[in-house]
């Protein structure tokens, strides 16, 4: 066998027994290789936009450095951590599309817990969920303008104070000022019973009308009589359009 066969067989022998090596869509490559030469499934690559967006409720779409812009006008923006509400990170050192997470519970005035995806890389991958992590406020004036967060590969609030924009509340959308609206006077209580004036403008006119039925029968069988009369015999009728139209 000859020296170029042996250093391919060699190669070839090598590249068996290698682990294979998963790669994701960013280029990171997962040191997990026996699942993924079994074949197993590796988890999800997420990105922490949706999972904000279905965390909270805010209906924001775009990259994450755009949310805190977006969100003027629309929703309520502020400096206090709520329950539900997205913190929203500016882009930062190597973070260019910024970052947003879903608060899930405020533990005191400096420490409260995220819900994100795509922060810390867990089991060498990036793109996982995190649910329930600490963040704490490093900011001077306890503003939550700085924040620690916690991550994963040192099991710690990592060492890099980030730089927070404030929170987006997705309890509803924000009114344009802080104006009161004059309350409106309650409309005075609709009449059940018609005044006395309504009823006597109709006393009398259904006994009238029935004599006009009467005459208007006799109007039938004797066509000589006037226009003049004819028009006097109908006068209950008037009197009944006359009141209806002053009521109106």
């Amino acid at each position: 066998m000859d020296g170029t066969r042996i250093i391919l067989l060699a190669a070839s022998l090598l590249s068996l027994a290698a682990p294979a090596r998963a790669e994701d869509a960013t280029g990171f490559r997962s040191p997990n290789g026996e699942a993924a030469a079994r074949g197993a499934e590796l988890p999800p690559y997420l990105q922490c936009v949706p999972y904000a967006r279905q965390q909270s409720g805010v209906q924001i779409y775009g990259d994450a450095h755009s949310w805190w812009d977006q969100a003027a006008g629309r929703y309520e923006r502020g400096r206090e951590p709520r329950i539900g509400a997205v913190m929203h990170f500016p882009p930062h050192r190597n973070m260019r599309l910024g970052h947003v997470a879903a608060v899930s519970r405020v533990l005191d005035s400096r420490r409260i817990l995220l819900r994100h995806a795509n922060w810390s890389p867990i089991n060498g991958r990036r793109g996982q969920i995190e649910n329930d992590v600490l963040a704490m406020d490093v900011s001077p004036g306890n503003d939550w303008s700085s924040v620690r967060v916690w991550y994963d590969p040192i099991q710690d609030l990592g060492l890099t104070p980030w730089p927070v924009s404030g929170f987006i509340y997705g309890d509803g959308a924000a009114p344009a000022d802080r104006t009161r609206l004059a309350r409106v006077a309650a409309p005075e209580p609709v009449r059940l019973e018609s005044s006395p004036e309504f009823r006597n403008a109709f006393a009398g006119i259904a006994s009238q009308a029935k004599v006009s039925k009467r005459t208007g029968a006799a109007v039938k069988r004797r066509r000589g009589r006037s226009v003049r009369q004819a028009k006097r015999d109908s006068a209950p009728d008037d009197r009944i359009a006359a009141a209806l139209a002053h009521y109106d």
